[in-house]
């Protein structure tokens, strides 16, 4: 068997272990596969994810419910408007006693951190997220405290209720990987869902893997092939979202303010390479791309106010770009 050959039979050996994992968080959550996927890519890579959708669609039971099945340190953090930083960060407590000052660590200590309702808390709770994301570190005082290995933050907002509610801020949204758009269950799942709760039993999920088979997890997809023409096709999605005019979308031309970042770029072919691992594969495909441009750049482009006006959405502009730019 050559090199290549133990390669894919690792990936499938270390994906059938994923899989099992999301076989385990179905006992509890009815559909959702597209979150789940999202979550478990977020987990893989080492990165965040925003998730929007009205109340009732079980996005805490989802993530609780695969904190556990990960065996990780779980905390909600419900935001509101009279949070401080500080219930988020920790704070430094003064002992009388000696004169020294403690570190009283907060709730973003965990390896899975649900930030519900993130929009309802002021910019400056927000930003208090900012280090934490990007850093993997908070700072009380003169000391800085790492984080835990994993750590990933899922924010969850609500799309209709806009009153008490605080935009968040460009910086913050780009530093979310992915941005997933949660809708309705099927009929035939909700049908699901209410012979479940009408059982006596509830169903519950048990931890299949631990902290350290994700982070070796996380290595296989790190090594993961991406050759350089798929590089070069996530360079003209995203360039495509920054100067339409130029990159063969001139359609789009004054209906974008703003495009993609290059956070952006190297968001896509991550998340790229986590979706072929999740299919078993060692190399990336343009389809992988294709598959998770939408969830990377939905909240990365900004739009024109005529284009606002005229109706148009992030979700038809980046269909608009994915079927104008050649797949190689």
């Amino acid at each position: 068997m050559n090199s290549i050959q133990q390669l894919n039979e690792h990936i499938r050996q270390e994906a059938t272990l994923v899989q099992a994992l999301l076989k385990e968080t179905s006992k509890v959550i009815v559909g959702q596969e597209r979150l789940l996927n999202r979550i478990v890519i977020a987990l893989l890579t080492n990165s965040h994810i925003l998730i929007e959708g009205v109340p009732g669609l079980a996005k805490t039971l989802t993530v609780r419910t695969l904190a556990t099945t990960i065996g990780a340190r779980f905390q909600r953090i419900q935001f509101t408007p009279d949070l401080l930083p500080s219930d988020i960060t920790g704070t430094q407590i003064y002992n009388p006693r000696t004169g020294e000052f403690t570190a009283r660590l907060g709730p973003i200590f965990a390896n899975i951190v649900l930030a519900d309702e993130i929009n309802r808390a002021p910019a400056k709770v927000q930003s208090a997220l900012l280090e934490a994301m990007e850093e993997r570190q908070v700072t009380l005082g003169d000391t800085t405290h790492q984080l835990d290995d994993p750590f990933v933050v899922l924010a969850t907002q609500n799309p209709i209720e806009q009153e008490g509610t605080y935009a968040l801020p460009e910086a913050q949204l780009d530093r979310f990987m992915l941005k997933v758009l949660v809708g309705y269950p099927t009929r035939a799942e909700e049908r699901v869902i209410v012979e479940r709760m009408a059982g006596d039993v509830s169903a519950s999920a048990s931890t299949i893997v631990d902290a350290e088979a994700i982070r070796r997890v996380r290595a296989v997809v790190q090594n993961i092939y991406v050759d350089d023409k798929i590089k070069d096709y996530v360079l003209n999605i995203v360039f495509a979202t920054r100067d339409p005019m130029s990159n063969g979308v001139k359609d789009l031309a004054g209906m974008i303010d703003f495009g993609a970042s290059p956070r952006g770029t190297v968001f896509l072919i991550k998340a790229a390479k986590a979706h072929a691992f999740l299919k078993g594969r060692g190399y990336v495909t343009p389809d992988d791309v294709k598959q998770c441009a939408p969830d990377v750049l939905r909240h990365r482009i900004i739009l024109s106010f005529e284009a606002q006006a005229d109706g148009v959405d992030a979700e038809q502009v980046i269909e608009r770009v994915l079927n104008r730019v050649a797949v190689p």
